[in-house]
């Protein structure tokens, strides 16, 4: 996590009430969290006794040391970093789908509300949009922007470059420049873009947003 300086924090403060209120008028639910820890102890508080809990890749929920409370708490988990087998990994990605609580991040987000997501083979996004009773986001403040297009921006040009970086991929040319290059290389992680303007099921995704930088 970086350092928080005041002009962010300020700004954050400043925001949040705005994007909380613009959130619940698409039927998320919406709370603000000024620290890391704070967001970690209110998604657990969002996490029902004796759910099934899964979530997607995300730095954001490594970053507050929210996978492992959930570990310490002794939810059911469908972990496919657990996986001994590439078969065995895609199981679990599927078992995700029907869990009770699924935890993740988002790409980027607007400042009316809209959620943006990128994915690779798309089991995250899957899940944000349908299939698990719960969703829990933790969404650092770095990520918000003023129009979903520039939040789609975001995602596609800072967002996937710096993922496709962390997971080693050779073959996309944002790992031999840096720049997303919109490529359809075997390795490309923008196969799914998903854009995310209301909660069908009122209250289903729970956004949480918090006054850090978090993830990418």
């Amino acid at each position: 996590m970086q350092q928080v300086d005041n002009s962010f924090s300020k700004r954050c403060t400043l925001l949040a009430p705005k994007l909380i209120k613009a959130l619940e008028s698409r039927k998320f639910q919406a709370y603000y969290c000024v620290n890391a820890k704070e967001a970690a102890e209110k998604a657990l508080s969002l996490i029902p006794s004796g759910s099934t809990v899964s979530w997607g890749g995300s730095i954001t929920l490594k970053e507050i040391g929210l996978i492992d409370l959930v570990y310490q708490k002794g939810y059911t988990v469908f972990d496919r970093d657990q996986a001994k087998n590439i078969d065995e990994r895609f199981d679990l990605m599927r078992k995700a789908l029907l869990s009770d609580v699924y935890l993740t991040s988002i790409n980027s987000i607007s400042e009316d509300g809209i959620l943006i997501n990128i994915d690779s083979v798309g089991n995250r996004t899957a899940a944000i949009t349908f299939g698990p009773k719960s969703v829990i986001a933790i969404v650092g403040m770095n990520k918000v922007c003023k129009t979903a297009d520039d939040a789609e921006v975001r995602a596609r040009n800072y967002t996937a470059p710096l993922n496709a970086v962390r997971l080693l991929l050779e073959k996309t040319p944002c790992t031999s420049n840096g720049s997303c290059a919109d490529c359809k290389t075997d390795e490309c992680i923008c196969s799914t873009i998903v854009k995310t303007r209301m909660c069908k099921i009122a209250g289903r995704i729970k956004v949480i947003l918090v006054g850090e930088y978090l993830g990418y």
